[in-house]
């Protein structure tokens, strides 16, 4: 997994509420167990019609926001089934930060899991970060995990917080195999001692 530092991008404005795994990424794409390739399909009942051409007025497919990095989002985003090709699809297509007011909790620690950082401000925040998003791709924002910050284009400053383990794991790109490997030399030690001990085993 990458390590997430500072990322400074562009920023797409969501500001529907309540978006589920489902509209993130529909269910006749969850056939895959690999965690590339669903970008394409990220937000595909909204991006596409039925005869699979872009829809023009979704965000994703204007020109200013079609390398977004940044999405932020209405409240409660994430709901809907614990699926977890939703953060595969959007650290597919390149999103590495969310922002809003609240998430799911499963897709809350999911997105942890796949390098993506959920990043939970105050409504006031979060609508100011919104119209900063709105002015399209000359607005980057820039997200610092180590100072635990989100900075406007115009350079309004906002701290959030986050769970000091889950921000040790993104900054060193630490996901649960990962974790696992730092302990391989006490796996082995243990291991041929278990081995020695029990060569019947």
């Amino acid at each position: 997994m990458d390590k997430f530092e500072t990322l400074t991008g562009i920023a797409a404005p969501m500001p529907l509420m309540n978006i589920d795994t489902d509209m993130i990424i529909p269910k006749q794409f969850l056939k895959t167990i690999k965690r590339s390739g669903l970008g394409v399909n990220l937000f595909d009942e909204m991006r596409y019609d039925q005869d699979g051409n872009e829809i023009a007025d979704f965000v994703l497919n204007k020109d200013a926001y079609r390398e977004a990095e940044i999405i932020v989002a209405g409240d409660n985003f994430g709901c809907g089934s614990s699926r977890e090709h939703a953060p595969w699809a959007l650290k597919d297509f390149g999103i590495k930060a969310v922002i809003s007011t609240s998430f799911a909790d499963i897709f809350y620690n999911n997105c942890f899991k796949n390098g993506i950082l959920p990043i939970v401000l105050p409504k006031e925040a979060v609508d100011v970060l919104m119209k900063d998003a709105e002015k399209g791709a000359n607005a980057r924002m820039t997200v610092d995990l180590e100072a635990q910050t989100v900075t406007s284009s115009d350079g309004a400053v906002f701290a959030f917080e986050v769970d000091a383990f889950k921000k040790h794991c993104l900054l060193n790109g630490l996901d649960d195999i990962g974790l696992t490997m730092e302990k391989a030399s006490a796996i082995d030690a243990f291991e041929a001692k278990a081995a020695a001990e029990r060569p019947w085993a």
